[in-house]
């Protein structure tokens, strides 16, 4: 069983796309997918710089379309055995609806030019920020975060929660650690995945009837509690959701467990979701496709996991 997975926002680099452009028709493949993501793909994935790529509105389209382009390389061979599962984390759930067909390509692209613009403009209304709780309890940990007033943004995995709301009361939470935990800034614009996105929340909700979902090709696993969908507009309905509610990756890592999944492999820019895949899924296969190199070892492992189910002991 393998799983296919796509990062979200935090993952991109400057320069992560140079690589790819040497195989052919990609570099024209970003520049027709820059039309609708209203941005520069190929000059975003090449030569700005960290700080122009840290923008929402240029961070979330260049991840999704990077996702798109990993993944139609890593499955061009005609005889290649198809993903089982696939599961993205915030933004990269949209990687995940074009890789499945839940969306065209042009219309995951322009989709997240809106999500991206608009959760931008939620973030500049006050000031806002996120931060990682990694270790402690986890009931602690969540009594810590709701006593400074923010919010579980982000339920990663069972040793690492993200709070996000107001900075001086992220600030406050890392002078106020919950006990044998850390609390580490993150470089963020805002606090997504909260009520302080609302309003992206209902731009988005009201730009997603111009879209047309369609059955995905491969289940997909939601942020919203692990759900197993196989229906494009369930899955665009979850999407709209998430905007402002939290990212639960621990359950869709439950999820694949629960189903058997025994490879996992991260698309470009990958390597934070298979990171939390090695401490949490003990014993999966795992490899990360950020270069045209590593295209052979991920087929080898598409063909050695995709279709194949669980034996009695791994189940």
């Amino acid at each position: 069983m393998l799983a296919i997975v796509c990062p979200g926002q935090g993952a991109q680099k400057p320069g992560f796309l140079e690589p790819w452009l040497d195989l052919p028709g990609v570099r024209e493949r970003l520049e027709a997918l820059s039309v609708p993501a209203g941005i520069d793909l190929v000059a975003h994935g090449t030569v700005s710089d960290a700080d122009t790529i840290r923008d929402t509105a240029v961070a979330q389209p260049l991840l999704v379309a990077a996702g798109i382009i990993a993944a139609a390389e890593l499955l061009s061979p005609a005889d290649l055995p198809s993903p089982d599962l696939i599961a993205g984390h915030s933004v990269g759930e949209l990687t995940a609806a074009a890789i499945s067909g839940a969306l065209s390509d042009e219309d995951a692209l322009r989709l997240v030019a809106v999500r991206s613009r608009a959760m931008a403009d939620d973030a500049a209304k006050e000031p806002t920020s996120m931060a990682a709780v990694v270790g402690g309890v986890r009931e602690e940990v969540l009594a810590a975060i709701e006593r400074h007033g923010l919010h579980p943004a982000n339920l990663n995995s069972a040793g690492q929660v993200v709070a996000a709301g107001a900075v001086d009361a992220v600030a406050a939470l890392a002078e106020d650690a919950p006990a044998r935990a850390r609390v580490i800034p993150l470089q963020v614009a805002g606090a997504f995945h909260t009520p302080y996105m609302a309003g992206a929340r209902d731009a988005v909700a009201a730009f997603a009837p111009e879209l047309a979902p369609a059955a995905p090709s491969t289940p997909l696993v939601s942020n919203a509690g692990g759900e197993l969908v196989t229906d494009g507009g369930r899955y665009l309905e979850l999407i709209v959701g998430q905007v402002a509610s939290p990212v639960d990756w621990e359950a869709c890592m439950a999820t694949l467990k629960e189903r058997g999944v025994t490879g996992i492999i991260e698309v470009a820019p990958a390597g934070t979701l298979t990171g939390l895949a090695k401490r949490e899924l003990k014993g999966v296969a795992l490899a990360n496709l950020n270069v045209p190199a590593d295209l052979e070892a991920a087929r080898a492992l598409v063909r050695e996991h995709a279709g194949v189910a669980p034996t009695a002991e791994e189940a």
